[in-house]
């Protein structure tokens, strides 16, 4: 099995579980925020998708600039509403799918950076930043999203066996 194999075989369950999540964003409740620390609902969900597209850029460039010199700095996801956030999701996994599976076990070897404004932020190899940087990222801010929806008194969907709501 490569490297690849093993990280979708990971990858694919966890999307699913994600867009199942992600189903449940109600449009009326997208600027709901549990505290004033907080992201905003439509934020938390659209961070959730774009963090999936992240992962093409991980295996199709060595580093990225957050905020380049003489460059737009990234501009972070917010989607209008939960069918167009859904839809970024979706083509997000794929063209990621599709990256990573297509990822040689030596360029999962090879080190990738972060950086903002040229301030190195981490570097680490891409595999470890597509565990981390991406799935374990996505997992995180899933389990907030799943607070979100409880706070909203939406039924939660269960991720690795039933949900309270499910039973």
């Amino acid at each position: 099995m490569t490297i690849a194999e093993g990280f979708l075989a990971s990858f694919d369950p966890e999307m699913r579980n994600t867009r199942r999540m992600l189903e449940r964003v109600p449009d009326d409740a997208l600027e709901y925020k549990p505290h004033p620390k907080s992201m905003t609902l439509g934020r938390l969900a659209g961070h959730i998708a774009e963090m999936i597209e992240w992962g093409c850029t991980t295996v199709e460039v060595d580093e990225m600039d957050l905020q380049p010199a003489g460059a737009p700095p990234y501009v972070e996801y917010m989607p209008a509403n939960r069918e167009v956030m859904l839809e970024y999701f979706d083509r997000s996994v794929a063209k990621t799918r599709e990256a990573v599976a297509r990822t040689s076990d030596d360029a999962m070897h090879r080190n990738w950076t972060l950086l903002s404004g040229g301030d190195h932020l981490f570097t680490m190899p891409r595999i470890a930043v597509l565990q981390t940087m991406v799935l374990s990222h996505t997992i995180h801010h899933r389990a907030q999203l799943g607070v979100y929806l409880r706070l909203n008194d939406v039924p939660i969907p269960g991720m690795y066996g039933p949900s309270a709501d499910e039973r």
